[in-house]
């Protein structure tokens, strides 16, 4: 019997706007640029899946948004996963930024809301991870925590400058979620934390599945299935920088074998 092909996982893109305040590296640099960071493909790899960066339309494209049919990637493709990035912009959210440097990337919200729901249009898994979690979360009628720092000034550190994802702090699972079901045995972990937003108010249809227990904060999320078939789950740490065998990171490998399952399912059923 011959092989089945790897499952293709679609990747949102990361978009580097040369327009951006403070920005004049010059060169491909001057270029808007889409791109995909290496840990999250080779996490997805690491599943013996295949990487697919999903490209977005900006207001300098060649083509119009209109021309890019996300739902033919939503329609190929087994699964997306959501990398991490810039902020969420407020306005999603009905809020105006607190502070300049917390307006967001809009036309990347946009992009990636479109794409998410190709993929919940037709089926297929979606997973998020630190801004994809925050993303979900808005567009499903949530809003966030524009700076943790200053709106929640008794919250544990979630970002340590210099530090990036060697900043940890510790996690609760939440009895009775499908995380809990995925990791029996742990209830509580270690993650790291490289995020200076967060959940305000969770989107409605959504459960909780992890939380910081210093200060409540939520870290993972999962929409319920009584909205709707399909899987949307998100986390709000990166379990692309788990280092296999470390003892400071949580292991997160069930995550994604959770996750390219539901893909599997998904192809079967189409």
């Amino acid at each position: 019997m011959a092989s089945q092909p790897p499952l293709l996982i679609g990747i949102s893109a990361r978009i580097h706007h040369p327009d951006a305040p403070g920005l004049n590296l010059g060169g491909v640099y001057s270029k808007t640029l889409h791109y995909l960071e290496q840990s999250v493909a080779h996490w997805v790899l690491s599943g013996h899946a295949m990487a697919v960066m999903v490209p977005a339309v900006t207001q300098d494209s060649l083509v119009l948004r209109s021309d890019l049919k996300l739902h033919d990637y939503a329609a190929t493709l087994d699964g997306l996963v959501l990398q991490g990035g810039n902020d969420v912009a407020p306005e999603h959210y009905a809020e105006t930024p607190a502070h300049p440097d917390w307006a967001g990337d809009p036309v990347r919200d946009r992009y990636e809301m479109e794409l998410v729901q190709a993929f919940v249009d037709a089926g297929k898994p979606v997973f998020g991870i630190c801004r994809g979690l925050q993303l979900i979360n808005v567009m499903f009628g949530g809003s966030l925590i524009q700076d943790i720092p200053t709106q929640r000034p008794q919250a544990l550190p979630h970002r340590e400058a210099g530090r990036y994802e060697h900043h940890y702090h510790a996690i609760e699972i939440v009895p009775g979620t499908r995380l809990a079901q995925l990791y029996p045995f742990v209830e509580r972990a270690v993650t790291n934390s490289i995020h200076h937003q967060g959940i305000k108010a969770l989107a409605p249809g959504f459960d909780v599945e992890a939380r910081c227990p210093d200060d409540g904060m939520i870290e993972a999320i999962r929409r319920r299935a009584d909205q709707g078939p399909g899987f949307v789950a998100a986390v709000q740490w990166h379990p692309e920088f788990h280092q296999p065998g470390s003892p400071d990171n949580f292991d997160d490998r069930a995550l994604l074998q959770d996750f390219l399952a539901a893909a599997a399912a998904s192809r079967r059923r189409a």
